[in-house]
This record gives structure tokens, sequence and C-alpha cells, in this order.
């Protein structure tokens, strides 16, 4: 700690402070002097889609739930309307997530189109304008979560994703995803033959975000890119020093624009080759740790190795439900997080659940905790008064 000499020099710029301003800016006003910093000392905490686990996903609703419980970073799936706007949506057809059966004016436009070499019959989002989708209401994933959100919120797009992120209280990053960039591109056409990536790029852009990892510019307007297609990451690379994160899928399913397995993409060549273009993976958990009769079993090496090439590893997607916690962790969520974060050591993790993983992370390492990083703050403030002390 500081001298005790310095405490009321200490109280009294805090009563000069909070009578020049207030201490935190009013709502639906930005004031980024004011806004409490993004967390950079304990792994990330990933809102999945928002809060989804209570609030249907990719809606403003999770989005801004997941900021009021403590998420480091909000996390959207990116898609395109036939209009080519921007979208936060997951499922390439919309079947399942909206109401589009209660629609009978849409009901010539069901189609089938190959999907990473699987025919798929649906109503696919690329067949609709930005204005037809915004007629649609999004409805709750999973039958055993909570249903009373069906029907009330609407399709987001990207721009108003990345509003909800920028109009926080407190600095709140963005985690948007190149999704599905295949088909996107096979069905979608902007002016002057710029690509879905162009698009996604020029987006964040618009708004201000920019800058490598840790950054000053990082610092304020937080944000990762991510994709399971590594020619999309590849492209963008020129475009934008944005840190950018691989998505690694099932053991079993290629990569969606290159065809390559799960065996190539986590080879140690292919680490060395990646880490050129992205600061690290996102693997499903189960591929990092394999599962039998769901129990864990031997850990594979894939976060060392990854540790070993300066790679970050934001494993997915981290849900309380009984049915998504292994046996190992006796149903208990909590189990789960120390487990990943203190004996596989990841650095960041995509959670359904975000208030849960906050609460853990507050339990366990908590944001005002660092007596190191206290210590260096009264004794920065110490030496600017110094040369008032004997004056």
């Amino acid at each position: 700690m500081g001298s005790p000499s310095v405490v009321p020099y200490i109280f009294l710029l805090l009563l000069v402070g909070c009578s020049a301003r207030p201490l935190y800016p009013l709502p639906g006003r930005r004031n980024d002097r004011n806004k409490q910093p993004l967390q950079t000392f304990r792994a990330y905490n990933i809102a999945h889609r928002g809060s989804n686990g209570e609030i249907p996903e990719e809606t403003t609703a999770a989005y801004m739930k997941a900021i009021e419980e403590g998420t480091d970073f909000i996390e959207t799936d990116i898609l395109a309307s036939k209009d080519g706007a921007l979208i936060c949506f997951h499922d390439v057809i919309l079947d399942v997530m909206t109401d589009i059966a209660n629609h009978k004016e849409f009901a010539d436009r069901k189609r089938t189109y190959d999907v990473q070499g699987v025919n798929t019959t649906g109503y696919f989002l690329v067949d609709f304008t930005l204005e037809e989708l915004k007629l649609l209401r999004v409805k709750q994933r999973y039958p055993f979560r909570d249903q009373q959100y069906n029907g009330e919120f609407s399709i987001i797009t990207f721009e108003e994703f990345i509003s909800i992120a920028l109009d926080a209280h407190r600095v709140v990053g963005i985690y948007p995803e190149i999704k599905n960039p295949v088909l996107i591109n096979q069905h979608v056409k902007w002016p002057g033959g710029k690509k879905f990536e162009d698009k996604f790029v020029e987006t964040l852009k618009k708004y201000g975000y920019n800058g490598s990892y840790m950054s000053k510019q990082w610092l304020k307007q937080p944000a990762f890119i991510q994709s399971f297609a590594p020619t999309s990451l590849i492209y963008i690379s020129n475009q934008t020093d944005l840190p950018k994160i691989f998505l690694i899928d099932d053991t079993n399913t290629p990569t969606q624009d290159t065809n390559q397995s799960y065996w190539e993409i986590t080879s140690d060549g292919y680490l060395d080759y990646i880490k050129e273009y992205v600061v690290g993976i996102g693997p499903w958990k189960d591929t990092i740790v394999p599962c039998s009769n769901n129990y864990l079993q031997t850990p594979s090496d894939l976060v060392a190795r990854a540790h070993a090439r300066n790679l970050q590893v934001h494993p997915y997607t981290f849900r309380n439900e009984n049915q998504f916690v292994h046996f190992n962790f006796s149903e208990d969520p909590y189990n789960e997080f120390d487990y990943w974060i203190n004996k596989m050591g990841v650095d960041g993790l995509f959670t359904d659940f975000t208030g849960s993983l906050h609460h853990y992370q507050e339990w366990t390492n908590p944001f005002a905790s660092g007596d190191k990083e206290a210590t260096r703050l009264l004794n920065k403030i110490e030496l600017m008064l110094s040369k008032f002390k004997y004056t």
C-alpha cells in the first residue's frame, strides 16, 4: 500500500472528481472516459449468442441481459439477407428459431440448397429481405428452457448488435462470427463484386473497430473475429488487424471451405501456419477433452500445443443443464468452470449462462481483488501528489 500520508489527498481528489462529473454515465449516453475497462487478468466470459440460457438467442434482450450479468464479450453469428443486410442469426434456415410457419405469405419460399455437402430443405434466410425478416419473431431453441419470451423479439442486424455493445455502461467487447461464408457468397451478391467478408469488415470499421490485440484502440473497443472457415480469416487478414479466432468443430466434421479434417487443422504444422493469421483457436470442448458415456477421458495436448505457439484457447459451449455437464462435475457447472480455467488453463469460455460464469469468476478471482493493481494505482497517485506535500 502507499503511504498513509497520501490518503487525505486521495480523498480530496475523489471529492473534486465527484463534484465535476458523475462517476457513471447516464443510461443511454456514451461516455468512454468514464467506462469501466475490459478485464484482462482472467479468462474471458463470452456470452454465447447472448444470455441465451434465459432469453431466446441473438436478440436484443439476450445481449442486454448478458451485459447486465457481467459478460466480457457478447458473441453473435453473422449471416446476410437477400438484399445484403448483415443479420445476427445462427441457422441458415428460419424453420427452427422463428415463427416462419405462421406467415402464410411466405409459404412458397421453401427451398433445398447444398449446405456443407448436405442437401438441406427449409426457409433460407438468404431468400428474404431485411424488411421481411423483421416481420418474424424468435423463439427459444431448447424445449427445456424458459419459453415465456417466445414471439416477443425480432431478428436484429449486425449494426444493432454493435450499438448494444457501444451503449453499455462499461466496455463490452464483441465477438462476431463470419458464418457459413461459402453459402452466403453463393446466394447473396453485393455491388462492385464485394464479398460477404468485405461487408463484414466494412461494418466493423464503420463503427471504429480496429487495432491489434491489446492495443490501445482494441482495449477501447475490443473485438474478436471468429470463423470455422480458415480461408475467410486469411482473406480478411489484409483488411483488418483485429484479432481473429479459428473455430474448430467436432473431430468428424471437416472445415466448411477447405474440407480439411480435424486432425489436419490441429496438427503442429497447421497450427504453425494458422498462427500467422489468428491469435487463438475456439475448439468444441469435447475435442480438447474427449468424453465417453458422459465421463471425461484423458485430455489431449491441444491447449498446451496452442499455448506453446502463443495462441489463446476459447472452448465452446458451456451450459448449465445436467445433460450438458459431464458426470465428473457432479451436475455442478461451477465445478466444470473450475476444471477448465484452473486445470486446463483456457483463456476464455463461450457460455449460454453468462451470470453463472461471472459469479464463479467473482467468487474465485474477483475483478477488484488485484492487490498489485491497487498498490500500483496508489503509488501513481502518491507520486503525482508528492510535489504538493511541502508547498
